[in-house]
């Protein structure tokens, strides 16, 4: 992608929190704004670095880990295309204390401290909309920790395979058979459900047993959804 032809009011505008902005606010917040291309691998921040904007991922993955003091990696999030990080560390006046990386080829956005801050000040609408993105993230971690503390691992992989899901799916109304792409890879979504990678495997191929899945590579079929989701209820 060439970064000189981003259209980058264009890009804020359908973004959650500035979809209200009118044209020169937009014009103001990109301003303020920088897009970065990083290849899988390379840092956004590490711990300890100064908080002085958030983030948006336009294309690839970003992963947000943490390092135990034995040296093991534990993958708290992992941000996909047109959601933010860092937005609630960035108003603490705090150095970061996670790490971001890039899992794949990634096209990242970063908006500064400052032009937010501009922002809210000539609208508080603003600011409510922000708080409202904080709160959507906040009960997505409290779901988390719900999931890690009271699902088995078998439940949590069905969770995250159902997540992107059309919502009727979740109401149990009929669906056809559905496929889902891993983003990236079996050792880093292990990660993300805390499971190790064997125990990952080990219960994708439970559900394949089952013929509840079919695995072909990063792609996994899933013939009848809702039988999948009563698993291992039936």
């Amino acid at each position: 992608m060439d970064i000189a032809q981003f259209d980058l009011p264009r890009y804020l505008s359908m973004l959650p929190l500035f979809q209200e902005m009118k044209p020169p606010e937009l014009q103001r917040l990109a301003q303020g704004s920088r897009l970065r291309q990083l290849a899988r691998g390379d840092d956004v921040f590490t711990l300890g670095d100064p908080c002085n904007e958030f983030h948006v991922t336009v294309t690839g993955q970003i992963k947000l880990f943490a390092i135990s003091p034995a040296g093991q990696e534990k993958i708290i999030e992992i941000v996909g295309p047109g959601n933010s990080f860092a937005e609630a560390l960035m108003f603490t006046d705090k150095p970061y204390f996670i790490n971001a990386q890039a899992l794949t080829d990634t096209l990242l956005l970063s908006v500064s401290k400052q032009s937010v801050l501009q922002e809210i000040e000539n609208d508080a609408r603003f600011c409510m909309r922000m708080l409202a993105g904080l709160s959507r993230r906040l009960h997505g971690l409290v779901k988390d920790v719900q999931a890690y503390s009271l699902h088995s691992g078998v439940e949590r992989v069905i969770g995250y395979l159902m997540r992107d899901l059309p919502e009727a799916g979740k109401r149990g109304a009929e669906e056809s058979a559905q496929r889902v792409t891993l983003p990236v890879s079996k050792a880093a979504i292990a990660s993300r459900l805390s499971m190790t990678p064997e125990y990952f495997s080990r219960v994708l191929h439970e559900l394949e047993a089952k013929g509840l899945i079919l695995i072909d590579k990063r792609d996994i079929h899933i013939p009848d959804p809702q039988r999948l989701t009563r698993y291992p209820l039936d």
